[in-house]
C-alpha cells in the first residue's frame, strides 16, 4: 500500500431549510434540482439506516453537503460513483453553485424571526498541504474559513482536536460535543473540513403546556409505556391513506416556510412496511393529499440523539473506490491521483420536540486517508402513540433536512 497522507472531512450538522429562490430562472431550477436529488438520497440513506431497531434521526442534508465537499476534490471513477451514490444530476459546477446558494438561504432564513438557524463551513488543512484551487472552490461555494493546522506533532494535534471540537459545539449550541473522538487526526491527517448546521423553530401553533397529560405510547403490540403527550385541536394540513396511514404537517413560525411532516401507520408495528416501500414518488403522494382541517392532535414530547459510522453504509450505495486505497482519485484536493482516500464516515445528530417547538443539529464527520436527512364532520384524531417517521421539511421545494423515526419517546437522549 503506498504511504500517503491522511485527510480528514468533517462534517456536522444541518438541520432545516431552503425558502426562496435566486429570482433568475436558471439558478432557481439548479436550486430545486438539487433539493430533488437530496431527497432522493435522503431516501436511499434511510434504507440503509432503518434496519437498525429503535429511534433513529439524521440530517440527510448535512450529509450530502459533506460529500459534496468531497466530491469536489474527486476525480474520473471515484468521483463518478460518488455523483451516482449521491443522486447528484447537476453538472459539477452548477452542482456547487447551487450548494452556495442553499447556504445563503440557509443562513438567511433566520432573518424573518421564524426560526433559530446557523449554517456554517470550516476548512482545518495543514499548511501547503492542498491545491489553491480546491480551496478557492471550499471558499467560494461553501464559504468556508480556512484555519491552516499542525498535525505533524502529538501535542499540537490534541489543540486542533480541541479548537475544532469547540468549533462544532460552538455553532450547535453545545448539542454535538465530541464530533472528532481521540485517535482519528494523526501526522498524516492533512484536512479537517466542517460543515455545520443548528436549528431551533416554534410552532406556528405551539402546544399549550397545560394539555400535555401523561398517555400511554405502544412501542409493539404487546408493549407500552408512559410518556408525556400534547394535545391541541387547531387547524392543519392533514391528509390520510385510510387503513394505512395518517399525515400530519405542523408548520414553524409565521411564514411555515419550515414544517415537520409526521407520517403516522395505522398498524401499531406498521413502521418497517410503510418504511419499505418509501421512495420520491410515496413522499411526493403523501405531500399531495395533504389538506388544511380541523385536527385533534396528540403528540409525544421527545428527545433522540444517534451518531452512526457510515461508511459501510456509503460503499453499500455505490461509493466503494472513495474508500479504497488503492482505487481512489482525489487528485482535485492536493494534485495527486495516487494519495489520498476516505477512511471513515461518521454522523452525529441530536432533535428535542416540545411544546414551543422543535430544537435539531447534526454532525457528519467524513474521514479521508491515505494510501497506507358541508355540514363540519368530527375533526379526525392524529393519535401518535405508536412509532411513527418524521421529516423537517422545506416546504417549497420539500426539501429534507432531517428525518428519523420514533420507536420509543422515553429512551434516553444521550
Amino acid at each position: 500500500m503506498p504511504i500517503g497522507h491522511t485527510l480528514v472531512l468533517w462534517c456536522s450538522l444541518l438541520a432545516a431549510a431552503l425558502a426562496a429562490f435566486p429570482s433568475f430562472s436558471n439558478a432557481r431550477g439548479e436550486m430545486e434540482t438539487l433539493a430533488q436529488d437530496n431527497a432522493a438520497f435522503a431516501l436511499d440513506l434511510y434504507d440503509q439506516l432503518r434496519t437498525d431497531e429503535g429511534n433513529l434521526f439524521f440530517s440527510p442534508h448535512g450529509i450530502s453537503t459533506a460529500l459534496a465537499m468531497t466530491y469536489g476534490g474527486a476525480r474520473e471513477e471515484t468521483q463518478a460513483q460518488m455523483k451516482e451514490a449521491l443522486r447528484f444530476s447537476l453538472e459539477e459546477t452548477a452542482l456547487h453553485k447551487a450548494f452556495s446558494a442553499l447556504e445563503t438561504r440557509l443562513n438567511a432564513l433566520q432573518e424573518t424571526g421564524d426560526v433559530e438557524l446557523l449554517a456554517a463551513n470550516s476548512l482545518w488543512p495543514q499548511e501547503g498541504a492542498l491545491l489553491d484551487a480546491y480551496l478557492s472552490l471550499i471558499e467560494t461555494h461553501y464559504n468556508a474559513a480556512v484555519e491552516p493546522v499542525d498535525y505533524t506533532g502529538a501535542s499540537s494535534r490534541k489543540r486542533v482536536r480541541k479548537r475544532i471540537n469547540a468549533w462544532v459545539e460552538g455553532k450547535t449550541r453545545d448539542k454535538i460535543q465530541d464530533l472528532i473522538p481521540k485517535g482519528i487526526l494523526d501526522a498524516l491527517t492533512r484536512l479537517v473540513l466542517v460543515n455545520a448546521i443548528y436549528f431551533k423553530g416554534n410552532w406556528t401553533l405551539p402546544f399549550d403546556k397545560t394539555a400535555t397529560s401523561e398517555a400511554p405510547f405502544h412501542t409493539t403490540p404487546e408493549s407500552r409505556v408512559a410518556v408525556p403527550m400534547m394535545h391541541q385541536k387547531e387547524t392543519f394540513r392533514y391528509g390520510e391513506i385510510e387503513g394505512r396511514l395518517q399525515l400530519l404537517e405542523l408548520p414553524y413560525g409565521e411564514r411555515g416556510d419550515l414544517s415537520m411532516l409526521i407520517v403516522l401507520p395505522a398498524a401499531i408495528d406498521g413502521c418497517g412496511g410503510v418504511e419499505a416501500g418509501l421512495d420520491p414518488d410515496t413522499l411526493s403522494d403523501w405531500r399531495r393529499r395533504l389538506r388544511r382541517k380541523k385536527v385533534e392532535v396528540y403528540l409525544p414530547k421527545f428527545k433522540i440523539s444517534d451518531e452512526f459510522r457510515l461508511d459501510k453504509i456509503l460503499r453499500n450505495m455505490g461509493m466503494t473506490d472513495a474508500f479504497d486505497p488503492q482505487k481512489a482519485n482525489f487528485a482535485g484536493m492536493d494534485g495527486r491521483p495516487d494519495r489520498l482516500y476516505i477512511t471513515a464516515a461518521i454522523h452525529k445528530a441530536y432533535v428535542d420536540v416540545n411544546e414551543k417547538g422543535t430544537e435539531a443539529a447534526a454532525a457528519t464527520a467524513v474521514v479521508v486517508g491515505a494510501r497506507s436527512v358541508m355540514a363540519p364532520e368530527p375533526p379526525p384524531v392524529f393519535r401518535a402513540d405508536r412509532p411513527f417517521l418524521f421529516f423537517i421539511q422545506e416546504n417549497q421545494t420539500g426539501a429534507i433536512l432531517f428525518m428519523g423515526r420514533v420507536a420509543d419517546p422515553t429512551a434516553e437522549a444521550d
